[in-house]
C-alpha cells in the first residue's frame, strides 16, 4: 500500500516533483519486497507527474500479475484501487510527442513519454526499467534502485 504521504489531494509547496514510471508504480502498489521499499522510499514527499498512460500501463501489469497467479484477484483489485487513489499530476500525449518522438531510435514511446517529462519539468524519473538507463538520449536524472546503492 503507498505510502499516506502519495496519497494527498494536494501537494505541499516545496515539494520535490517526480516522473514516475509504470515499473516503480507497480512496485509501489505490489511489492513488499526491496523494490517496493526503495520505490516508496523514493516518492514519499514527492509530487508525483505523469503520463496519461502511466494507469493503463500500471493497470495492465496488475492484470497480468493477477492472471499469471502472481498476486491474488484481492490483491489485484487493492493495487487498482490504490492505483486510482494517488495524487498524480497528468500530462497529456501532445504536449510530450515531440520529443517522445525524437527519442523513438532508442527507447519505446512509452518510455519515451516518461523521460520526455522528466526533461519538461527538469524532474528526476523514478523507474526500475534499467533499460532506460542505459539508452542513449535522456536528458533527466534517472533513478533507480542499483543507482541508489553505487551498483
Amino acid at each position: 500500500m503507498p505510502s499516506r504521504s502519495l496519497r494527498r489531494a494536494t501537494p505541499i509547496d516545496g515539494e520535490r516533483r517526480v516522473v514516475c514510471d509504470a515499473s516503480a508504480l507497480v512496485a509501489l502498489l505490489l511489492d513488499r519486497g526491496r523494490n517496493g521499499r526503495w520505490v516508496d522510499e523514493v516518492l514519499t514527499g514527492t509530487q508525483l507527474a505523469a503520463p496519461s498512460l502511466l494507469t493503463f500501463e500500471t493497470a495492465n501489469v496488475i492484470r497480468r500479475h493477477e492472471l499469471a497467479g502472481i498476486v491474488s484477484a484481492d490483491q489485484a483489485a487493492q493495487a487498482h484501487a490504490d492505483l486510482l487513489d494517488l495524487a498524480i499530476e497528468w500530462w497529456p500525449y501532445d504536449l510530450l510527442a515531440q520529443r517522445a518522438w525524437e527519442l523513438r531510435h532508442n527507447l519505446s514511446s512509452y518510455d519515451a513519454s516518461y523521460v520526455a517529462l522528466a526533461e519538461l519539468l527538469e524532474a528526476t524519473l523514478v523507474t526500475l526499467d534499467r533499460r532506460i538507463c542505459g539508452a542513449s538520449g535522456p536528458r533527466c536524472a534517472i533513478a533507480t534502485p542499483a543507482a541508489a546503492s553505487g551498483q
